[in-house]
């Protein structure tokens, strides 16, 4: 019978704790026991980007990370960017730059792109072409061919605060 490790996280700035057996993916965890279903499981291996979340600030593949490696840190995930205000919920400027630029086609590979997007804008506000295709060469979209994905970082970017 395998050992069950019990992990304690920030997630989305509220603490969670859970259960897991060890060497489960943090992807994993994050859907099956936290039911947060943004992260997606696609390749497995850490190829297509489309797990991004962010630990402890930095963006990761979170196939690729352990839940128990997560314990006692913080992990936003792409639903963790949205604002919860008094008037409802305000989208970061990155998940308004998708859906202004129409920046997705089947929608899987989005919240991984976000995730990315929102790392590269805080690394550099204003971003090139050229910049932003070295940043998100780690996600993979097979629909749009990423002049949309570009146009909503772009656009992100016009509205991006510090």
């Amino acid at each position: 019978m395998s050992e069950i490790d019990e992990i304690t996280i920030e997630l989305n700035g509220e603490e969670r704790t859970f259960s897991v057996e060890p060497g489960v993916p943090l992807r994993d965890a994050l859907r099956d026991e936290l039911e947060l279903t943004g992260t997606k499981e696609a390749c497995e291996v850490g190829e297509c980007g489309s797990c991004m979340a962010f630990l402890d600030g930095t963006q990761v593949k979170s196939c690729l990370i352990p839940a128990h490696q997560a314990d006692g840190k913080e992990v936003t995930t792409v639903e963790g960017l949205a604002e919860r205000t008094a008037e409802g919920t305000e989208l970061h400027p990155v998940q308004e730059g998708f859906i202004e630029e129409f920046g997705m086609q089947c929608g899987y590979c989005t919240p991984g792109f976000v995730v990315s997007s929102v790392a590269l804008l805080e690394e550099n506000p204003d971003p090139s072409r050229e910049e932003m295709k070295q940043h998100l060469k780690g996600n993979l979209c097979r629909c749009t061919g990423y002049t949309k994905i570009f146009d909503a970082v772009e656009y992100a970017a016009e509205e991006y605060d510090d």
